[in-house]
């Protein structure tokens, strides 16, 4: 059975599952919504959540916590950008931050003129930040990032160490990266997913570096399976989703599988020992 329109089965070993994010509402959306033209303004450098983008947020995050989810996240990718990383650290972080711990918190207070408390870094999965899923480049400057050592003060719960350059080699201001670009190097994140050990991980990334990596898969799938993985995404929406290694890039093994039987001993299926007494004909020491 290996129609792509028929139910499919894959061991559990080769498969993650990635909840995918959007980031929640950026000062930049607010006019970039109404002309486009406006994500061009320098105003929105390494645009930061809107007092609206933190009440998403809060909503995203009572609602990962009221499913379990918050308690099977193994691992949160983010874009190393303002709104991204607020994003991760406002839904999956811990709770707030209390001065005088030993534990450093995963964002500072008042990051990016939020006015937010600090948060914490205790009982919550690891975050990483990582390039590969940031926003598609087309030169806007709510895209173009600050050094990673001023993060680093901003987010310092935060890896920051997957990101090569401390200033932003990424960004262009002519742009330029096409569709294709975007969904080669999503399929490169999918890919990289694939060296790490975790098996439930949250990716918090932005609207064009979605649609366009999911924009890539779907063509063996239903009409309307298809439509439900290319779907854009509002702000701070959440998807989850089941990718499978089809070609054994990872080299994880079954947690769950046991092999059963008697050591040492081959111990065969019943109709697999009728067929072989079939093909061998009758027992010698059977009656007449």
């Amino acid at each position: 059975m290996d129609s792509g329109a028929g139910p499919s089965l894959f061991p559990l070993h080769r498969c993650k599952t990635v909840h995918l994010v959007r980031h929640a509402q950026g000062i930049h959306n607010v006019e970039g919504d109404k002309d486009f033209k406006a994500y061009m303004s320098p105003e929105y450098f390494d645009a930061h959540l809107t007092p609206l983008g933190w009440q998403q947020v809060d909503n995203l995050r009572k609602h990962v916590h009221t499913c379990g989810l918050a308690k099977r996240i193994d691992l949160v990718i983010t874009s190393p950008l303002m709104r991204t990383l607020q994003t991760a650290v406002g839904v999956f972080g811990g709770e707030g931050y209390t001065d005088g711990t030993d534990v450093v918190p995963l964002m500072a207070a008042n990051t990016g003129n939020s006015d937010h408390a600090a948060i914490s870094s205790v009982n919550c999965p690891p975050i990483i930040a990582l390039e590969l899923c940031r926003e598609r480049e087309r030169g806007h400057p709510c895209d173009n990032r600050r050094n990673i050592s001023d993060y680093r003060v901003l987010f310092p719960a935060v890896d920051f160490s997957l990101v090569e350059s401390d200033e932003d080699t990424f960004w262009r201001p002519e742009g330029g990266e096409t569709k294709e670009e975007v969904a080669a190097r999503g399929l490169k994140l999918i890919n990289w997913l694939w060296t790490r050990k975790e098996k439930e991980i949250a990716i918090v990334s932005h609207g064009g570096f979605l649609f366009n990596t999911l924009s890539a898969f779907g063509n063996d799938c239903h009409p309307l399976v298809k439509e439900e993985i290319r779907k854009s995404f509002a702000n701070c929406e959440l998807q989850s989703m089941i990718i499978i290694d089809r070609s054994m890039i990872g080299s994880d093994s079954s947690t769950t599988n046991y092999p059963g039987g008697i050591p040492g001993v081959l111990d065969l299926p019943s109709d697999v020992v009728a067929d072989k007494k079939t093909e061998n004909g009758p027992d010698n020491n059977s009656a007449l």
